[in-house]
Formats: C-alpha cells, sequence, structure tokens
C-alpha cells in the first residue's frame, strides 16, 4: 500500500522498507504493518492531540518530569511551545515504559525505534504469524481464563516493581500472542500488553494506587465472565497494600484476599477532644470580647 505521509519520512531515513497495511486506528493512534528488511514490525503513529478522543488526563499526566526546565515552564503556561512539548512528552512516555518494562522482562512488545512521532516495535503474532487478536476478541475455557487472569496479575506485580502503573488495563489492550518456548521447548499462547502512553510513576502519582486497583479489577471482570469465581478475589488491594508496605516482589505469593485494617475507635476519646475544642473556642471568643 501507499505509504501515510508520517511513514514516509522513515523509508527516506532507511528505517522501513514498505507498508503492508493498516493494522488498526484506535483513540491514541494508527498502527500499521510494515517491513525492514527481513522482518515484519508495528508502526504506530500517534495521534495530535485534537484528533484524539483520549485527552491527556491530568490524573495521567500528574508530576510527568521533564528534563528541560524551559520546557517545563512553557508546559506550565500553556504556550503554543508548551503544548508542543506536552505532546511530545505524551508520546515518549510509551516509549519510555516499553522500554523500562521490557528490560524488568514484562510481557511487553519489545521497541526498536522512535522517530518523527511514530513508534517502531514488534510486531505481536499468533502461532500461524498474524497479528495476535485482543483479548476480548477470544472466548476462553475456564481453565485458560484461569491462567490467563493468573499471568496477568503476576505481569501488573512484575510492572509495579518496576515503578509503573499501566492506568488502562483492559481486555482492549492485551494480545494473546503464541509465545515461543525456553530452551527449544514447544511454544504457547500467552498475553501481552499494549498501549502504555498512559503509564504513570507508581511513587509519583497520587492516582496510581485507585489506577492500579482498577486495572487489576477489570482483569477480575472480564476472565470472571469463564471462571465465575475470580470475581470474588481482591488482588488490587492485596498487591498495593503489600507493595505500600515495601514487601512486594516478583516471587511474593498473593492469596486474592484483602482485609483492610480495622482500628476500634474509642468514641469517648473522640468526644474529649470535641469537648476540649469546644472549651478551647469558647475561651478565645471571652479573650476576644475583653479586649474589644
Amino acid at each position: 500500500m501507499k505509504a501515510p505521509p508520517r511513514l514516509q519520512s522513515l523509508i527516506e531515513e532507511g528505517l522501513i522498507d514498505t507498508v503492508v497495511r493498516q493494522l488498526m486506528s484506535g483513540k491514541e493512534a494508527m498502527v500499521f504493518v510494515v517491513r525492514s528488511g527481513d522482518h515484519t514490525l508495528c508502526a504506530k503513529i500517534y495521534k495530535e492531540a485534537n484528533n484524539r478522543s483520549f485527552r491527556q488526563a491530568v490524573d495521567y499526566t500528574e508530576n510527568r518530569k521533564v528534563k528541560n526546565s524551559r520546557s517545563a515552564r512553557a508546559m506550565a503556561k500553556g504556550s503554543k511551545f508548551g503544548r508542543q512539548e506536552q505532546e511530545a512528552a505524551w508520546q515518549s512516555a510509551e516509549v519510555d515504559a516499553l522500554y523500562r518494562l521490557a528490560a524488568a522482562g514484562v510481557r511487553v512488545p519489545q521497541p526498536i525505534n522512535f522517530h518523527d512521532g511514530v513508534l517502531l516495535m514488534e510486531l505481536v503474532t499468533d502461532a500461524h504469524g498474524d497479528a495476535a487478536p485482543r483479548l476480548n476478541d477470544v472466548s476462553f475455557t475456564p481453565e485458560d481464563a484461569r491462567t490467563h487472569h493468573a499471568t496477568l496479575v503476576a505481569e501488573v506485580v512484575r510492572m509495579l516493581c518496576a515503578g509503573v502503573v499501566h492506568g488502562d488495563l483492559s481486555e482492549f489492550n492485551i494480545l494473546l500472542a503464541h509465545l515461543p518456548g525456553a530452551d527449544g521447548a514447544e511454544g504457547h499462547d500467552g498475553p501481552v500488553i499494549i498501549d502504555l502512553p498512559q503509564a504513570v510513576d507508581a511513587a509519583g502519582n497520587n492516582h496510581a494506587q485507585r489506577m492500579l486497583i482498577r486495572d487489576v479489577a477489570n482483569l477480575r471482570d472480564f476472565f470472571g465472565q469463564f471462571a465465575p469465581e475470580l470475581r470474588s478475589t481482591q488482588y488490587g488491594p492485596e498487591i498495593w497494600s503489600l507493595y505500600q508496605s515495601g514487601l512486594l516482589s516478583n516471587e511474593t505469593p498473593l492469596t486474592g484476599r484483602y482485609a483492610p485494617d480495622r482500628v476500634d475507635v474509642d468514641m469517648q476519646a473522640v468526644l474529649r477532644e470535641i469537648d476540649d475544642a469546644r472549651d478551647e473556642e469558647a475561651a478565645r471568643r471571652l479573650r476576644m470580647a475583653s479586649l474589644a
């Protein structure tokens, strides 16, 4: 097919040879299958902010670091240059997250290059070499649902241990790929997590806890359609509680149960505090009246 203008520059730079076909068009980007030498890759073209249905919500961009102080000031002021820099930061967020998570062993597409607003990465495929389907397009047996759910909960933990929360994880941005076996063993189907421009820093974003719990709840609700016993699990709150306590690692055993700490309230002590505050306020008003 004819290369879109945004991919033509990659051809001219020698980063890709041809564009095979468009794979999808989503709320944030258009994705194409491309060829580079003997390799079939995926090219993700980010849409401009005014053409995206998914906006740069404050929840996601909160506390994102910008190294250049001039850019940070411009972004804070909302100038034209600042908006351009904010757009660049939004696009590079997925690139940074992919490299970070791939290095941590998380199942994500391997990033290859980022050029002129286009992310080149591994094309995630099924057993036949075709583009892997999204989870929402697949039905599962109860056993497979339990297996994939357990795998993805472990991936969420691995992401969190790497300091990242996906922030928009669901059956719509997880692919069911054919994964190679270790040491020549036969391959198997397994989930691969995609779409990370809204990923947040676990330690630096005040909404990270809510996002992580929502991500895990989305997994529970989806796989619970096929394995109903999963619907009663509470992996999200359990994971975050362990993380906050400094007890979470990739090997931490999880139970799927969570009971928040309950502290008995001493109502008499609370009432005494209220009475004391009331007495202090009355005394303050009396002093003010005497000075008038």
